[in-house]
């Protein structure tokens, strides 16, 4: 559960720039999403949620280039990058919210263990990431992740602004 000053900063902020909000999660799998519509009032704000799952869905749904993927492969702060500010073109939004990891308990590998999430936002056409790593089952850290991805584009959004 998101922390309640994070819920309300994220509404103040939006209501105060008038900004819209999308998102784009793989391994999340909408959590962000559904985070962000438990916030009182955020259906004036919040644009639209994509759940890009695969690669091909990152690039077909979302308009990220493949190129980018291929390159530095889809748990990457370059992907979250790529996915954070190809949903807030598609949406046309001001700001904007990825994921990309692996929940596990399966496919994780020595580079890019289990655990290992990308957080992606982008503020007003500008992409920033982090990579963090959490521990717990698949549930706890898809959860983990999405609070993590909301407070980080709070955080984002005040230091930019």
């Amino acid at each position: 559960m998101l922390n309640k000053t994070y819920e309300k900063r994220l509404y103040e902020i939006l209501k105060e720039k008038n900004w819209k909000l999308s998102t784009a999660e793989s391994c999340t799998g909408g959590l962000v999403a559904a985070t962000v519509v438990n916030i009182s009032g955020i259906s004036e704000f919040f644009e639209e949620g994509f759940i890009t799952y695969s690669s091909r869905a990152k690039v077909n749904r979302i308009g990220v280039n493949p190129k980018v993927i291929d390159e530095y492969g889809v748990v990457s702060n370059e992907t979250a990058e790529a996915m954070a500010l190809a949903v807030a073109k598609t949406a046309s939004s001001d700001c904007s919210i990825s994921t990309t990891g692996v929940a596990g308990p399966n496919g994780g590998t020595r580079e890019v263990p289990v655990g290992c999430i990308c957080i992606g936002c982008s503020v007003k056409g500008k992409a920033y990431s982090e990579k963090v790593f959490f521990n717990g089952t698949r549930q706890e850290i898809r959860q983990q992740a999405a609070v993590e991805a909301i407070k980080y584009l709070v955080d984002k959004i005040e230091e930019v602004s």
